[in-house]
């Protein structure tokens, strides 16, 4: 009885608050998307660090990620695709399955996204963070936090390595994301395609986290790190290892790229299709019959 009593309240707020240009629909799924990216896979580096290791491992981060990424997907998919992140969002405007002048909205959204959930985990453990580092909040160091938001190079990585591990990472994540959605290829059945997605961080965690801890996401990586950056750990997130903030931006770009590029000629461009004829020589069988 009460959900029949509520219905017309429901309908009466659609009708009043709902958003009427899909644009916009589109912008807050993928800022809600990207949010919930974050604070799940940020969050499982905080607990682990926070707790010294107590309460988290790396594959427990990898869990996070990936579990992170695929609820993201399920959030925002039926929406707006559910791209949580600008390089597949470009793929996609290489591949004509999104229109280019929704690209910086996109991205917009995703920065934003991703900004707020890095804030929302330090909420969550701002006293954690307290405890933590009494109060000091460094980049580098014993008690050093800013990588629990952001990405930063391992001691035996050099600028262009880092450059290639990003640009090979997050095209194989593109790949793999555009073999999932290919209609003409096996796919994913209805519904798993987010799963699948979160199957393929995972993958990427354990294979190719050592050099720098797989950001692939210019949108997870500087959305937080400028959180950081305002938050109290300061210009020192941009300025660590030889100013490496760039790597993580630039080159999940241009795997994005790759990537898509190489599925659609070596993958999508061979699917057989029916020619227009057939198809208007099949109708026209349909309508004799």
């Amino acid at each position: 009885m009460n959900v029949l009593r509520n219905e017309p309240t429901r309908i009466s707020m659609r009708r009043h608050c709902g958003l009427k240009y899909g644009i916009c629909k589109e912008f807050l799924a993928e800022f809600l998307g990207t949010f919930v990216l974050v604070l799940f896979g940020c969050g499982s580096v905080a607990q682990t660090v926070l707790s010294r290791n107590q309460l988290g491992e790396p594959l427990t981060v990898h869990i996070g990620f990936s579990v992170g990424l695929m609820m993201g997907v399920y959030v925002a998919g039926g929406v707006s695709g559910g791209h949580v992140n600008p390089a597949v969002s470009l793929a996609m405007v290489i591949l004509g399955k999104l229109k280019i002048w929704k690209f910086p909205i996109y991205v917009i959204a995703q920065f934003l996204g991703a900004f707020a959930g890095a804030a929302a985990v330090f909420g969550l453990y701002y006293d954690a963070f307290m405890d933590f580092t009494s109060g000091i909040l460094s980049v580098t160091g014993i008690n050093a936090t800013g990588h629990i938001f952001a990405s930063y190079p391992a001691r035996h990585l050099s600028i262009l390595g880092g450059f290639i591990d990003q640009v090979v990472g997050t095209g194989m994540l593109v790949l793999c994301i555009l073999a999932i959605i290919d209609g003409g290829n096996i796919g994913a059945p209805k519904g798993m395609e987010p799963l699948a997605i979160g199957l393929i961080i995972m993958a990427i965690g354990v294979s190719m986290g050592l050099n720098c801890g797989y950001p692939l996401n210019p949108a997870r990586d500087l959305g937080p790190r400028m959180f950081t950056a305002v938050a109290g750990w300061g210009f020192e997130v941009f300025s660590t290892a030889g100013y490496w903030w760039w790597i993580p931006v630039a080159g999940p770009m241009v795997g994005g790229v790759v990537a898509a590029v190489l599925y659609y000629l070596l993958i999508e461009m061979h699917h057989k299709r029916d020619a227009p004829e057939n198809l208007k020589d099949k109708y026209e069988m349909i309508l004799m019959n």
